[in-house]
């Protein structure tokens, strides 16, 4: 009898282009343990079938994507008492900073009683004026090797029962 893996849901909202490349990086480093699901898709049961966490999304205006916002909105309440103690990481692109999002989402998600198990992972990709700021984005390759690093521990963690 074969067990099934201990799921990573990687949540995602991207304008640019830049947090779906780090989420897909996550995801190919979590391999056939992480699943990625478009912030606008997940729903709470989607979070309750998974063991563990990773939101990825834009830092907007110096706050969390609205999209992304909207996910906790939705599922915010269904959710209370359910997920308790699981693991979650965070991975922000930024233009400048990226704090705001990264506090937002921890405020969020201590109501969850989530447990966070990795250090932040803020994307700082220096976009200042409204024309790098809307423009696609590509996404430095260490920065991706540190986002599918960081899917491939969350995933070993979650598999080993380490959180």
């Amino acid at each position: 009898m074969t067990v099934p893996p201990r799921t990573l849901l990687i949540v995602w909202h991207s304008r640019t282009g830049a947090a779906e490349a780090l989420a897909r990086a996550a995801g190919d480093g979590a391999g056939a343990a992480g699943r990625l699901l478009p912030a606008s898709a997940c729903q709470p049961a989607d979070l309750i079938a998974a063991a563990g966490y990773l939101f990825v999304g834009p830092e907007n205006l110096g706050a969390l994507s609205g999209v992304l916002k909207e996910m906790f909105d939705r599922c915010y309440y269904p959710l209370l008492g359910a997920i308790e103690g699981r693991a979650y990481a965070t991975i922000v692109a930024a233009g400048s900073d990226g704090s705001g999002a990264q506090r937002q989402i921890d405020r969020i998600v201590t109501g969850w009683r989530l447990r966070r198990v990795a250090e932040p992972l803020i994307v700082n990709l220096a976009a200042q004026t409204p024309q790098q700021i809307m423009a696609p984005k590509t996404v430095p390759a260490p920065a991706l090797a540190e986002a599918r690093t960081l899917g491939q521990a969350l995933a070993s963690g979650l598999e080993l029962g380490v959180f």
